[in-house]
Formats: C-alpha cells, structure tokens, sequence
C-alpha cells in the first residue's frame, strides 16, 4: 500500500467551497464506502450540501465531471474502482478515466479529487474503501485533496494581474 509518506494536512474551513461528487456504480461495497469517505471529509473541512451525481462506470466519470466544472464548481471528486480482469479493457478504463479527469482539472482550472481505485484485485480496493477493515480511506484522501487543492487555486487566481 501507498499510504506512507503521505501529507499530514489539516482541515480547513472550505464551507464557502461548491463541491460535487461524480461516483461510479460498479461494485457497490466499495463505493459506497469511498462515498462515506469523502462525506467524512467533507465533514472535517465544514463544506455545505455537497452534490453526488452517479454514472455508471468508471469510464463515465470524466464527462460528467467537466459538465460540474462548467457549471462552476470548486472542486469536483471523482470516485470509482476499476479491478483487473483479464483482458486489456482495465488499461483502457483506467487511461480514459485517467486522462479525461487531468483533462478537465486544466481546460477548466478547476480541482478534481482523484479517488479511481486501480487494482489487481476485490480485496486491494475493498483495502483502500474506507470501510471497516480498510487500511486506507481513499474517499477521505480524494476528497480532501481535492478541498486544498481548491482553496489554493483560489489563492492563486486572486494574485493574478
């Protein structure tokens, strides 16, 4: 696992933020319990009525996304699992997903929350799910990311000539 190493940031007051969630349905345990990770963070970092639109897939994730960002969203977290399987079709899922999601983040300067789950197995992204019994919380990790990352883009605009 990744979790060593990672920023120790606290939260912050992001209750002015608008934040959306766009969350895959594929394999409901785990997201639901990135889902609850990311209401969690919105919890600690004090964001009011956050929004959470599903799509179907992974895939589907950065469509959507860009159409939040157009509509002017702070921060916008993109949540899913992709699990190997055997065929190319996860590498495929996971560059589209990939891609599109940075895609977004620099057309529209706006910050994405990655939370896509890459794995080798059910049991790595049940792991990472935030649920009881996980070691990590990637909903958590997405979401507040995705806050900082935001409050700091508002900082940087404002500095702007």
């Amino acid at each position: 696992m990744a979790g060593h190493g990672a920023p120790t940031a606290q939260p912050t007051d992001c209750h002015d933020l608008r934040v959306a969630v766009v969350a895959a349905s594929w394999h409901t345990q785990v997201m639901d319990g990135l889902i609850a990770g990311a209401q969690r963070a919105f919890k600690d970092h004090q964001v009011e009525a956050p929004v959470v639109v599903r799509v179907p897939g992974a895939f589907e994730l950065p469509v959507v996304a860009s159409a939040l960002a157009a509509q002017g969203y702070d921060a916008v977290i993109a949540l899913g699992v992709v699990i190997r399987g055997g065929t190319p079709h996860f590498d495929y899922v996971c560059n589209a997903a990939t891609d599109g999601l940075t895609r977004v983040a620099l057309d529209h300067t706006v910050a994405i929350g990655f939370g896509v789950l890459t794995t080798d197995t059910e049991q790595q992204a049940l792991d990472r799910a935030g649920i009881e019994g996980s070691v990590e919380d990637k909903g958590y990790e997405a979401a507040s990311a995705a806050l900082l990352t935001a409050q700091t883009l508002r900082k940087v605009k404002r500095h702007q000539p």
